[in-house]
């Protein structure tokens, strides 16, 4: 099956362009692209034929097709040959059934996607080896590009320069100075990246690269560029698969620059076109009250969208006030009959604390979708035996300050109801033995 995929206007026009230009936005209308398949051709094989190919492929170890993104390449980037594909066998996360947590909060069917499983510890992972692949394929085919750039928060940094170390393709990192956690800050430091910290926040350090990406030779790697929601959306299509191609009631996932929430749909969305699935799921993005710009527009019906000034907020990654993918997941969201909710502060490091003591290790974005979560079970909009998966964006090992801070009741405003510090005492049986018949008597 000879397939193509191509870039084409996500605003209206409809103007095509090749995946191996180098082209971010409608060179018309001046919106953003979006990577569109020839699903007509994809229907040629059956959907019972597409699952049992897809079962073949997964997690095993021909390469590339034992990756959970590479694994469906014909859904999403087949212009990649094989030989160019820069791959760490991302994906294949775990869904861990959250069964404890669940019941501690009225729910009976709580899975948490476990994205943070990944090479470099985020979900970005997934959407960077498509990107790093076509510049691969693209320096394959002579095409002049001395770097890959990004502005980052943290996780797409580390992706970025971990997969432009293994293709040998140069890496500039563009961060918002002191706003990331030493253990986000260190990925690209060792992946031999040009890391620059710049004394702004993220919207900042997106205004510089996108000038920068103007600049002959460097290629934007942002999830402006929609080869990075290719390899995304294949959260959505992996799920179902391990779920045996059953489509949940709700997906409950962080949303910052919102590019998550655009992949998450259009990954559902190609399943259907295809008859892998046959309904769609509820999907609700959760934003951090300091940095909710889409928030507030969903309470205005979408009506409205307002750029803000993004206040500092324990979920860094998604500190943002002028998201890139907006209108792209305003669009998704209503497909979706979506939902938007809020977490502040106390709120989401509170519920990452409790989902914490019954096994997990959630990053602070991951606790702004429980706690979101939390405020729909509380107002029964999600029901008790409703299947729900929260998407857990990265591994908590990533902020460790924010963990620390927590059990050590030191972050401002938290008042860490659930801290459990360590207790230092003399090697005295007797003194231990009293420290542990109080703890669990």
């Amino acid at each position: 099956m000879q397939l193509k995929a191509q870039f084409q206007c996500a605003s209206g026009c409809n103007q095509a362009y090749s995946l191996n230009q180098i082209i971010y936005r409608c060179e018309q209308c001046g919106g953003l692209l979006q990577v569109v398949h020839d699903v007509d051709q994809l229907r040629k094989r059956h959907a019972k034929s597409w699952i049992e190919l897809f079962e073949q492929r997964y997690m095993r170890t021909i390469f590339p097709y034992g990756s959970g993104v590479w694994g469906k390449k014909e859904l999403v980037c087949p212009n990649v040959e094989d030989e160019n594909v820069i791959s760490m066998y991302e994906g294949g996360t775990n869904l861990f059934w959250a069964e404890r947590f669940g019941h501690e909060i009225g729910l009976s069917d709580l899975w948490i996607k476990q994205c943070g499983n990944s090479h470099t510890g985020s979900f970005k992972d997934l959407g960077m080896t498509v990107l790093v692949s076509m510049v691969n394929q693209m320096l394959s085919e002579g095409q002049p590009i001395q770097a890959v750039i990004c502005a980052s928060t943290g996780d797409t940094s580390a992706a970025l320069s971990a997969y432009a170390a293994a293709a040998g393709i140069p890496a500039i990192i563009l961060l918002p100075k002191a706003k990331v956690s030493t253990t986000q800050l260190i990925q690209p430091i060792a992946n031999g990246a040009l890391t620059l910290a710049l004394n702004t926040d993220f919207d900042g350090c997106m205004t510089i690269i996108q000038q920068l990406a103007q600049t002959e030779g460097f290629y934007l790697a942002n999830s402006m560029n929609s080869l990075r929601i290719e390899g995304q959306k294949t959260v959505s299509i992996e799920l179902v698969q391990q779920f045996d191609w059953a489509v949940p009631d709700w997906v409950i996932i962080p949303g910052g620059n919102l590019g998550n929430v655009t992949a998450l749909g259009l990954g559902f969305l190609m399943m259907r076109d295809l008859g892998l699935i046959e309904k769609l799921p509820r999907i609700v993005c959760a934003q951090a009250e300091r940095a909710n710009p889409l928030y507030s527009s969903y309470r205005n019906n979408f009506e409205t969208f307002e750029i803000l000034k993004a206040q500092t907020t324990l979920a860094s990654a998604i500190q943002i006030g002028n998201p890139v993918s907006v209108w792209k997941a305003i669009k998704t969201l209503k497909q979706f009959d979506g939902i938007v909710e809020q977490a502040t502060e106390a709120e989401l490091a509170e519920v990452v604390a409790q989902a914490d003591q019954t096994g997990l290790f959630n990053c602070p974005h991951t606790g702004v979708a429980l706690a979101a979560l939390l405020k729909l079970v509380k107002r029964k909009e999600i029901q008790r035996n409703d299947q729900v998966i929260v998407i857990s964006t990265a591994t908590g090992l990533k902020f460790p300050a924010f963990k620390i801070g927590y059990h050590e009741n030191t972050l401002a405003e938290i008042e860490s109801k659930h801290a459990n510090s360590p207790i230092e005492l003399d090697p005295d049986y007797d003194a231990i033995r009293r420290v542990i018949d109080r703890r669990i008597a």
